[in-house]
């Protein structure tokens, strides 16, 4: 199955029905009219600046106008653009509004009214440099962060009041049971042993994955991985040179919750805490709606809700003998292994001077984690439980990712380096053979930077290491810089070729999950294309223009005109799937917001369905977007997980793409 046509992620409250939510509406039943449809959070002075008229009738003639905060014209009348194509049957007609000429004196904020036979006028937005447009939608993403810990270390905010999970401490260790799609399970979990002996520990803090609260080391080293990234490479965005986002206590928040997952003495690695959907004599985490905190007591912890009260830990399954006893040193899934190991050197790189301590036992667990990856995997890779809420299928960018930052982590340190089992010339001949292996591989160029593939980062941190080793040809190597770019072209091209059936230019089908993750992948992709090669794409695309563009789809440039993103612009997702979201607030559609959140996105299905205690929300019942849905559909309903269920993975490429159109570049190589 292609990524980009994938059909679940089915872990988010698997209890709800998904259903259509297209609706048939009559274009003589109602008024004509159009939108403007615009990057909510801003515009960049220097860069291109294009918004959209969205219409129900034929504009012919039509010009708009651009006008500062005190009414004045900047800009314009001028006419509006080429059509861009249809949209859908009530919303035919798609326009360009393009206003890159307007260089204003000083920065404010604007608006754009249309002239025509159809009259719009957008909300105001800002134009500004771009730390000043994008440093509050990167500091709203740690805070996102910030309120999706678990744990005792949790952070006081509007939305949390205490801890969850303080049980988690003392947490048992299990065998994956069988489960069928949903997650559902027979019987009971049967406990894993270790030399004889029950097997506990300590798996307190971490993010919870999503709205829900279970606990997944495949979206945490994801997550980390790119945190990291960005402390290193925009200090000043997301490192210690921040004052609003400096992202370096919430990284080390996730490593350590990765590190107590991982058990280096006994090379053991546990992949998941809690389970999803239970049966008729288990209650699980979706099933009930409530704050976490009361999950450590949660109904007197009677036998039903025995994993409600203490959460499971999963153990690797291929660590098991045939009696359910574990086993020192069994192989790790390669994605898992990748990904761990990437993480673990990019910590051994932040903290090698701070806490020296911390970054070699960092650097050994990376080190032992790679040799173990199990470089001829078959069947389904070790995700989550079950595989079907994260149907992951490619692992060789994930072995090129661990192994590119083990050799920048052993490059740098010298002779200073513990002592390990390899040089850093041999993580550069792995990394580059598993970008090899990807390049000419089954999934290759499939997917563009999200969880299910990290090889358009993985790709730019090799070209980086290759120039960092002197560009060495005729080593034996299997790739080289010209092959790597090549590849980040080739999935560019696909995303651009993609734009081109799309009015709003999007890189990725709106009726696919995780398209705002996506979208900001793409921004990063381009971003880093720019970087290293530039100035154009496929002919005559600018990989710049392209980056702000795909950014500005899930920053309101698309037909809902909504910003993807909880705060980042004037229209953003209220009714999120996400339990202390529509718990806490007053209303239930907020304030507080969980700013910085990243949901789903449109789709091609929406959900129904509902749990006790589920706040109504929106409370009228109303679906204000279901005029503009075609062959994809939005909803902004709390019930509705396909499209307004934010996750930790979701959110990650948008700090990345946020911090490079801030930075424009990297502060230097690793």
């Amino acid at each position: 199955m292609e990524k980009s046509s994938r059909t679940s992620r089915s872990h988010r409250f698997g209890i709800l029905t998904a259903t259509a939510c297209l609706l048939a509406l009559s274009l003589t039943s109602q008024a004509q009219s159009a939108f403007v449809r615009l990057n909510q959070v801003g515009y960049v002075s220097s860069a291109t600046k294009r918004a959209y008229l969205l219409a129900s009738g034929a504009e012919t003639g039509a010009t708009f106008t651009v006008k500062n905060s005190s009414g004045a014209i900047v800009f314009g009348p001028t006419a509006i653009g080429a059509n861009l194509g249809s949209w859908s049957t009530k919303y035919p007609d798609v326009y360009a509004l393009d206003f890159d000429s307007l260089v204003p004196a000083a920065a404010g904020t604007f608006s754009i009214s249309v002239s025509g036979p159809i009259a719009a006028f957008s909300p105001n937005f800002k134009i500004d440099t771009a730390t000043n447009v994008y440093s509050t939608a990167l500091s709203n993403s740690l805070f996102f962060y910030e309120n999706e810990r678990d744990g005792p270390n949790f952070i006081a905010t509007p939305l949390r009041t205490a801890a969850g999970h303080l049980n988690d401490q003392s947490a048992k260790v299990y065998v994956t049971p069988s489960m069928n799609s949903s997650g559902r399970f027979s019987g009971d979990l049967t406990l894993a042993t270790f030399n004889g002996s029950q097997v506990t520990i300590d798996a307190a803090g971490g993010w919870w994955d999503a709205g829900d609260y279970l606990k997944f080391v495949q979206t945490h080293s994801y997550t980390v991985a790119l945190m990291l990234v960005g402390i290193r490479d925009f200090p000043n965005q997301m490192g210690a040179g921040s004052a609003n986002s400096n992202f370096t206590a919430e990284a080390k928040f996730g490593l350590d919750w990765l590190q107590s997952m991982w058990d280096d003495n006994n090379k053991i690695v546990y992949y998941q805490v809690g389970i999803g959907n239970g049966n008729a004599k288990t209650t699980s985490d979706h099933d009930i709606w409530r704050l976490p905190q009361a999950d450590d007591t949660y109904n007197g912890c009677t036998f039903q809700f025995r994993y409600i009260c203490h959460r499971p830990v999963f153990v690797n399954p291929t660590a098991l003998n045939s009696s359910g006893q574990i086993q020192s040193g069994a192989s790790i899934s390669p994605n898992l292994a990748g990904r761990l190991a990437a993480v673990f050197a990019l910590c051994y790189h932040e903290y090698q001077t701070s806490n020296p301590a911390y970054a070699n036992q960092c650097l050994f667990s990376a080190e032992h984690i790679f040799d173990l990856a199990n470089t001829a995997p078959s069947g389904n890779l070790l995700t989550v439980a079950p595989f079907s809420f994260y149907p992951e299928t490619e692992w060789r960018d994930d072995l090129e990712l661990g192994a590119t930052e083990l050799y920048f982590a052993l490059q740098g340190c010298g002779t200073s380096c513990p002592a390990g089992p390899h040089p850093a010339s041999y993580y550069l001949q792995q990394a580059a053979h598993w970008a090899n292996a990807y390049i000419t591989g089954p999934n290759d160029a499939a997917d563009t930077l999200n969880l299910y593939d990290v090889s358009g980062l993985a790709h730019f941190e090799l070209y980086r290491a290759l120039s960092l080793a002197g560009n060495p040809g005729g080593t034996g190597l299997e790739t080289n810089q010209t092959a790597l770019a090549a590849d980040l072209q080739k999935q560019l091209n696909k995303a651009i070729a993609q734009s081109a059936s799309d009015p709003f230019g999007f890189g990725f089908p709106w009726a696919t999950y995780d398209t705002t993750s996506h979208g900001g992948g793409l921004a990063v992709m381009a971003a880093e294309y720019n970087f290293i090669k530039g100035p154009t794409l496929n002919g005559a695309t600018s990989p710049a223009v392209y980056a702000n563009r795909q950014l500005a789809n899930i920053l309101g440039a698309n037909a809902w005109g909504t910003s993807l993103i909880v705060n980042d612009g004037t229209t953003f997702p209220l009714c999120m799937q996400h339990q202390v979201a529509n718990l806490v607030p007053m209303p239930p559609n907020g304030p507080p917001f969980l700013s910085g959140a990243a949901v789903e996105g449109p789709n091609s299905i929406t959900a129904n369905g509902t749990l006790t205690g589920m706040v109504a929300c929106p409370p009228n019942g109303v679906d204000v977007f279901s005029q503009f849905n075609s062959k994809a559909v939005y909803k902004d309903f709390v019930q509705s997980f396909p499209t307004v269920e934010p996750a930790i993975d979701l959110t990650a490429s948008s700090f990345l793409a946020f911090s490079w159109q801030m930075a424009g570049a990297p502060s230097g190589t690793p």
